[in-house]
């Protein structure tokens, strides 16, 4: 029976830490990829911790940044500018490998950064950022809430639209395999990133 060659990264901590950007930059373009749709982590109003799915948008290995977008009437904005700490963890089965993200995140409604991701966005992404009433209000049915038409979205939703992005601090990386586990971690300091191996 032949074995899977171990990958490159195995025993090398660079390349660990090249696999890593190079997933979430997949995760960017491919929908099918565990990357495309991480868990964010967040602080809530009362002290709890609040974790939902955000579908990635921008993974920039130079600058160590992330960018996700959601709506400025959201829980998940208000608490981003009350306490920017956040974590995203994500974990795709066919590579057997989990990232994990630790970093603060920065709200952006009218600047360019905003500005770029709204002109990058779909005309079907943009709807839902005109819906109203806002996100998690309560509703007296399932259906009592509208969502403008494409055309409308650009008007109505732009006003409503955030992008997010994380500058990360800290790095996790888990690659599962029966020969033995590896893991690695790294953190942003004033030299740069610096890392080593962890027991998984």
């Amino acid at each position: 029976m032949t074995r899977t060659p171990l990958p490159a990264f195995y025993d090398d901590l660079d390349a660990a830490f090249a696999e890593l950007w190079r997933l979430l930059s997949d995760g960017v373009a491919q929908a099918r990829s565990g990357f495309h749709m991480p868990a964010l982590a967040t602080c809530g109003a009362e002290g709890g911790p609040r974790v939902r799915t955000v579908v990635l948008r921008a993974a920039d290995a130079a600058a160590g940044t992330l960018r996700f977008h959601c709506d400025r009437r959201s829980d998940k904005a208000a608490e981003i500018l009350l306490i920017p700490a956040c974590a995203l963890v994500a974990y795709d089965d066919a590579a057997k490998v989990q990232i994990r993200v630790e970093g603060r995140a920065t709200l952006h409604t009218a600047d360019a950064v905003a500005d770029a991701a709204w002109t990058g966005s779909r005309a079907m992404s943009r709807v839902c950022y005109g819906s109203e009433p806002g996100p998690g209000t309560a509703l007296p049915a399932g259906d009592a809430y509208s969502l403008p038409g494409e055309a409308e979205a650009g008007i109505l939703g732009r006003p409503h639209f955030a992008a997010v992005t994380v500058r990360a601090e800290r790095l996790d990386f888990l690659y599962l395999d029966r020969r033995g586990h590896r893991r690695a971690g790294w953190r942003r300091g004033e030299a740069g990133w610096q890392g080593g191996w962890l027991a998984p």
